[in-house]
C-alpha cells in the first residue's frame, strides 16, 4: 500500500525533471530574446515538480493512515479495467495510422464501452461511440480545416 501512495507522486517527479533537464535543449531564438523560447517549458517544469514534491510530501504524512480509495483499487474490477484501458489504448495508437481517425476512433471507444457497459447497452454503446467519433472528425476536419488520419 505504501508503494502505491508515493508511486505516483514520485514518478511525477521524476516525468516533471526529466521535462525540465529536456527543456534546456531547446534551440535558442534567433531573433528577439535568445532565452524566449525555454521560459514557458522551464516555467512550467518547475511549478509542476514542486506541485509533485508537495503531493508527495502530503502523501508522506498520511503514509500510515488506512485509505479507502487506495484500497478500492485492488478490489473488484477497478485494475482489470485499467488494464483494459492500456491494452486498448495501445491498440488505438497501432491501428490509427493504418485505419484513420474515423475508424480506429470507432473500434477503439467502441470496444471500451461495451466493456465497462456490458452487451445490455449496446445502443447507447453504438450511439455514443459513432456520435462522438463523427461529432470530433467533423469538427476538427470541416470546421478547423485540420488534417487528420
Amino acid at each position: 500500500m505504501k508503494a502505491v501512495k508515493l508511486g505516483m507522486p514520485l514518478f511525477m517527479i521524476l516525468i516533471s525533471l526529466t521535462f525540465l533537464i529536456s527543456s534546456f535543449s531547446i534551440p535558442r531564438a534567433t531573433l528577439g530574446n535568445a532565452n524566449g523560447p525555454l521560459y514557458f517549458p522551464i516555467g512550467l517544469s518547475i511549478f509542476m515538480l514542486v506541485l509533485s514534491v508537495i503531493y508527495f510530501l502530503k502523501e508522506l504524512k498520511t503514509l500510515n493512515e488506512e485509505n479507502e480509495k487506495v484500497k478500492a483499487l485492488f478490489e473488484g474490477r477497478t485494475l482489470k479495467l485499467i488494464g483494459v484501458t492500456i491494452a486498448l489504448g495501445v491498440l488505438y495508437a497501432f491501428i490509427f495510422e493504418t485505419l484513420g481517425f474515423f475508424i480506429s476512433t470507432i473500434i477503439y471507444l467502441g470496444a471500451l464501452l461495451f466493456y465497462v457497459n456490458g452487451v445490455k447497452k449496446w445502443l447507447v454503446n453504438v450511439i455514443v461511440t459513432v456520435a462522438f467519433s463523427f461529432i470530433t472528425w467533423y469538427g476538427f476536419s470541416q470546421l478547423l480545416g485540420v488534417s487528420l488520419p
